[in-house]
Formats: structure tokens, C-alpha cells, sequence
């Protein structure tokens, strides 16, 4: 049988301020795929918490009866473990109030990471990351829609993750499987 332990570590999929394909500020939507598949993969690598950041109130609102849906109506009975994974979200208008909320749990803000498909100053493999986060203290890691996080999003984190790269130069991932792929490489027993 696996113990199950949780690390010090928290998601945030921010729907703004991400990129459009012309590079261009945008508030991206909320998509139920997203909502689902993130939570289920937070809740198989143990993370804390996984946040979906959007300042649109009826992007919040259709977040919240989603969840809503999964923890509290029907889909809870029909579907447990959807009900335990969805548990994991919270939803926030803006990124401080995910980053004071790390604060006030832990005494203390947390370290932020970004993702990104490409290359980037203050650049942290894997492996430098993995060890991080097994020193207790709170990772906070960001997650950007449409084509990715902002430049000025960017510029305000601590560390940014090293790309997650194929074989050829094609690089779009959709963010559900690249936040799967990083956990994997992050939290598994068996990654060195």
C-alpha cells in the first residue's frame, strides 16, 4: 500500500494576464476540461491546492457551479473520487489574493514558479525543483491558458521551470497535459 504524502505545493491556472497567438494581453476563458483533468491530476500528486485565477465574475461564476456540481450536487454521489479531486480548487479574481491566501496557511509567501514553452531567464530544471519542494516550504506553481503566461506576469516570479520539449520543434501543449507531465517529472518516486 503507497503513503500518500501532500508537499508544501500549490497550482494556479491563471487566466489572466496570459497571451493571445499574437502576443498580445488577454483574459483567456475557463474550460471544463481544464477544471477536471488539472484537479484530478492535483489530487493524484498530492497537491494542496489548485487555484483558478479569473477576473471575470461570470468566468467565476461558471467555476464555482461546476465545483459546485461535483462537490455538493449530484455529480458528488455519482462520482466520489471527481468530488475529492474537485474539492482542491479555488477560485480567485486575482493572483495576490491565491498568494495571500498561501501566505496567511503557512506564515510565510510562497516561492513562485512559472511554466512556460519557452526558454526564459531564471530558468530551474527539474530536478533543482524536485528538492526544493521537499523542504517544506510553499511552491506555488503557475500554469498560464491561451498561449501562455504575459511577459509581465513573468518577470514577477521567483523561478521559471525549464520547457517541457519533444523531439521536433513543435511546442503547443495543451495546458492539461503539461501540467500532468510536470508533476510527473516533479513528484514521482521513481524520476531521479
Amino acid at each position: 500500500m503507497k503513503t500518500f504524502c501532500r508537499l508544501n505545493l500549490y497550482l494556479a491556472l491563471i487566466h489572466f494576464p496570459v497571451k493571445n497567438k499574437n502576443g498580445e494581453t488577454i483574459t483567456s476563458a475557463v474550460t471544463n476540461l481544464d477544471l477536471h483533468d488539472i484537479a484530478r491530476a492535483a489530487r493524484t500528486f498530492g497537491v494542496k491546492r489548485f487555484y483558478v485565477v479569473t477576473p471575470l465574475d461570470d468566468q467565476q461564476d461558471l467555476t464555482r457551479r461546476i465545483i459546485s456540481h461535483w462537490v455538493e450536487g449530484y455529480g458528488a454521489k455519482y462520482n466520489p473520487k471527481r468530488k475529492e479531486a474537485l474539492s482542491l480548487i479555488s477560485v480567485k479574481g486575482e493572483y495576490k489574493d491565491a498568494v495571500k491566501e498561501i501566505s496567511l496557511e503557512n506564515g510565510m509567501a510562497p516561492v513562485t514558479v512559472a511554466t512556460t514553452a519557452g526558454s526564459w531567464d531564471r530558468s530551474l530544471g527539474y530536478e533543482e525543483l524536485r528538492e526544493k519542494i521537499k523542504q517544506g516550504v510553499p511552491y506555488l506553481l503557475n500554469f498560464g491558458t491561451a498561449w501562455g503566461l504575459s511577459s509581465d506576469f513573468m518577470a514577477k516570479v521567483d523561478y521559471v521551470l525549464d520547457p517541457i520539449e519533444g523531439p521536433g520543434d513543435y511546442n503547443h501543449l495543451s495546458v492539461r497535459s503539461a501540467v500532468s507531465i510536470i508533476l510527473d517529472r516533479l513528484i514521482s518516486p521513481h524520476k531521479k
